[in-house]
């Protein structure tokens, strides 16, 4: 139920929190936590307002997830979900079945992979069609950096024939996708937005997020589609940080209302597209995908939000972008100082491929990395889809988190949804559990990382926010969860598994196969967005 009262006592619980290990109970008044202990002191000292028993829950900081794209993740949820497709075929029967179902005129999918497939290979644009129709559809890709397109949806998208990354038979890739994508983004009514960004954001909260980082941009969502979405945000659905992927004067950021012109800000693209930038060729086809911004322009992002004492950022995942970035970044040192770009504390999204003296680097400019775990989880390990796009050696040296927490880059878990879905106890996972031997964190630091480090991206790091202690603002989740010590799945598991201080009372497993924590509550600032016992229209 929702907490209208200005004081709560939650008792008879396990509070993961610094301040006292031992806690079962935590006392919350006016949305700050303002005690920690055993349940008979609290009742004797915090039992005046309303006393929540939670029967043996687990209470930890809520998460945070450091890298959305609110309306198209809940598009997935509403619409057309290519994810579960086997085949091409049944792709394509998915397709024409929604079509039929839905009546819209546009129809919005997402999540096909034909690297799944045993046919290998995606839709041809003839059979898009033959499946849609006489409708409009957009199908992205599971990387969001492709997408089949039918007819009827390329003769909306003004110069999207002409387009660099245009096919006239397969999927679309650099403008050309972004001018189709805008063309099914303007398809989309308000009543369809509000809807698919509600039920983005009530599904977050069930998940145990209190906070989400949207990546927009004018080649992503575009500004109305931003707009709506902050001001939905709060009151009984999460916070919703924002951030806008273009380059341009830094009011940019207050005429959008962001935290910075940082996140989806494109250096590269995906490899999954073949259009993250690479040093050398992709393994399996003749290209090194696509550069969108040199080194000079990036310094220049970088200086004008520095001296604006905004976030700057930028989308990097191959080699050769990264290169570029960290040039970028050199010439901006030169232009405002190095503890000035420090202090602005910028941000890299993904940052997939990155050398150990590139990560020093950043770590000495105070760059967080917003990453993804669950990219590896899906798509590392020597026979994964890095490996057959770059060959074992490179496609295995992706997402070296514990380099780059060892160079002092301070990271942030997320989802990148609707890329990959928001669940963050199986992000929390995937970054402990890597795929490459050596490149995990221990579970200490992957918690850390999905709840504090998303509060540190977005220039929140004031000590007290992401942690349940005395002062700090009561956001938390409660959570059905075994009281056992983290689980050390195999020999595999790398030098922390014999750290006992990774080994963190009160954190569910960490094992793969185990099953996760169900959220019983999302608390945010002391006022409760999810409750288990209650229907989320009750809550809106």
């Amino acid at each position: 139920m929702t907490v209208t009262t200005s004081s709560t006592l939650y008792t008879g619980g396990r509070v993961h929190s610094p301040a006292d290990p031992s806690a079962t109970a935590i006392a919350v008044r006016d949305g700050v936590v303002v005690w920690l202990g055993q349940d008979s002191v609290g009742r004797a000292l915090h039992g005046d307002g309303e006393v929540v028993d939670l029967d043996g829950a687990f209470v930890a900081p809520a998460f945070v997830d450091a890298h959305v794209h609110a309306t198209s993740a809940g598009l997935l949820r509403v619409g057309l979900d290519l994810t579960g497709a086997r085949t091409l075929a049944e792709c394509l029967a998915m397709v024409a079945a929604h079509v039929r179902a839905s009546g819209h005129p546009l129809v919005w999918g997402h999540g096909w992979d034909e690297t799944t497939w045993p046919e290998n290979r995606p839709p041809t644009r003839a059979e898009v069609d033959e499946a849609a129709g006489s409708a409009a559809v957009y199908l992205s890709r599971v990387d969001v950096h492709s997408a089949l397109v039918s007819t009827a949806l390329l003769d909306r998208a003004p110069g999207a024939r002409g387009a660099d990354g245009y096919h006239p038979d397969g999927p679309l890739t650099r403008d050309a996708h972004h001018r189709a994508r805008r063309a099914a983004q303007d398809a989309i009514t308000p009543a369809q937005r509000d809807e698919a960004q509600l039920e983005f954001l009530r599904h977050a909260a069930a998940q145990g997020t209190a906070c989400v980082h949207e990546c927009a941009g004018p080649d992503i969502s575009g500004a109305d589609d931003l707009t709506a979405l902050l001001a939905r945000a709060g009151g009984d659905l999460p916070e919703v940080v924002g951030y806008w992927g273009e380059i341009g004067p830094a009011d940019l950021a207050v005429r959008h209302r962001v935290r910075g012109l940082a996140g989806d800000l494109f250096v590269d693209g995906a490899l999954g597209s073949r259009t993250a930038a690479l040093c050398a060729s992709y393994a399996d086809a003749d290209t090194s995908g696509a550069l969108y911004l040199d080194a000079a322009a990036i310094a220049e992002h970088l200086v004008v939000c520095t001296e604006a004492g905004i976030q700057a950022g930028f989308h990097v995942i191959g080699d050769a972008a990264t290169a570029e970035v960290v040039a970028g970044f050199a010439l901006a040192e030169k232009r405002v100082g190095l503890l000035e770009l420090a202090g602005a504390r910028h941000r890299l999204e993904h940052l997939e491929m990155v050398t150990p003296d590139q990560a020093r680097q950043l770590g000495q400019w105070g760059v967080v990395a917003s990453v993804q775990p669950q990219f590896d989880a899906t798509w590392g390990g020597p026979d994964g889809m890095y490996a057959t796009r770059l060959g074992v050696e490179r496609g295995t040296s992706l997402n070296p988190y514990s380099l780059l927490a060892a160079a002092g880059v301070v990271l942030a878990l997320g989802s990148d949804a609707p890329v990959t879905r928001v669940d963050p106890w199986s992000t929390v996972r995937a970054a402990v559990n890597h795929r490459t031997d050596g490149s995990g964190l221990s579970p200490r630091a992957a918690f850390t990382a999905h709840t504090r480090g998303g509060w540190r991206a977005a220039g929140i790091d004031d000590g007290l926010t992401g942690t349940l202690v005395p002062g700090a603002p009561a956001t938390f989740a409660v959570w059905d969860a075994p009281e056992l010590v983290v689980a050390v799945p195999d020999d595999r598991v790398r030098r922390w598994s014999t750290d006992p201080r990774s080994r963190v009372p009160g954190l569910p497993p960490m094992a793969p196969e185990t099953p996760t924590p169900t959220c019983l509550r999302t608390v945010l600032r002391g006022h409760t967005i999810y409750d288990h016992e209650v229907p989320p229209h009750a809550t809106s």
